[in-house]
């Protein structure tokens, strides 16, 4: 008889629980900051098949796809990492799973406080980019044309 090997279903990586039923390439997409491109080069890092079940790899596989994720940033070029210059640091970064939210709320506030226009767009809770805001993005009460009561 065929013994039938187990599945781990969640599959801890980087603060993140990955589906342990999908393929290596797609689940590492799971982690915030990962995209498909990224997720196919760590798994050529860690050397496994990006194309194998997740939950059906041995420990020391993940342990190497860990271990990719880890060092991604050091092994790729700078126009693929996602903060090609940090700010405070001036060197290029990855930043992942929990740094990326974290990472834009200090950017915003950094605008809030010196004062840039996209900043104080933020501040007013009104479109950053140079979208059009007469007709669209509007919050609150409804604006438009009452009918005349007979």
């Amino acid at each position: 008889m065929d013994q039938e090997e187990e599945i781990k279903y969640f599959v801890r990586v980087r603060e993140t629980d990955l589906d342990g039923t999908k393929q290596v390439q797609i689940a590492l997409t799971g982690i915030t900051g990962v995209g498909r491109h990224a997720a196919k080069i760590i798994a050529e890092q860690a050397s496994v098949n990006s194309h194998a079940i997740l939950g059906k790899m041995s420990d020391e596989e993940i342990e190497r796809i860990r271990a990719a994720v880890e060092n991604y940033a050091e092994s790729v070029p700078t126009w693929m990492l996602n903060r090609p210059i940090d700010i405070y640091s001036g060197k290029s970064r990855h930043l992942l799973a929990s740094e990326v939210p974290m990472t834009l709320d200090e950017d915003i506030n950094i605008m809030r406080k010196v004062r840039s226009y996209s900043g104080i767009r933020h501040e007013t809770g009104q479109k950053v980019r140079g979208q059009r805001t007469k007709s669209t993005g509007r919050t609150g009460t409804t604006v438009g044309v009452k009918r005349k009561k007979n």
